[in-house]
């Protein structure tokens, strides 16, 4: 049974969680590992340079989204593909993420509560903008 008084609460911890996540890693890529080190590793690992551009997008632009609880199920589920990438970048490496370059479980369980997110919805706390019409229910 769902509790409708803490269900909120948890989509909100949940939401707050992945927002603060993606933007360290977002931050890590542009501060850490530089733009061009981020695009020179990608093209190293066999993926185009120009992704790098819109892992980086994508994980500063989506997770201030869920940060401030805009538009949050469509921006989990867009970033669902950026975390399959990183868990398949990272699966020849073994399970556990402290194995060197890193393993798949993390990537993989991030993965998971994206769509954990988009299922719950934005939860408590969150910044109401005004959608449009032609924005499906489900989306809002």
């Amino acid at each position: 049974m769902i509790d409708d008084k803490t269900a909120p609460y948890a989509a909100l911890l949940l939401r707050v969680t992945l927002g603060v996540t993606l933007l360290a890693h977002g931050a890590l890529k542009v501060f850490v590992f530089t733009v061009p080190g981020t695009v020179q590793f990608f093209e190293s690992i066999g993926y185009p340079g120009f992704f790098a551009y819109l892992v980086i997008l994508a994980e500063l632009g989506g997770g201030a989204a869920l940060l401030l609880g805009a538009f949050v199920r469509p921006v989990a589920v867009a970033l669902i593909p950026v975390l399959i990438g990183a868990a398949l970048q990272h699966a020849g490496n073994g399970w556990l993420f402290s194995a060197p370059g890193g393993g798949w479980e993390f990537p993989a369980f991030w993965t998971v509560m994206l769509v954990v997110q988009a299922l719950l919805g934005a939860g408590a706390l969150t910044l109401r903008l005004p959608v449009p019409a032609a924005v499906p229910a489900w989306a809002r």
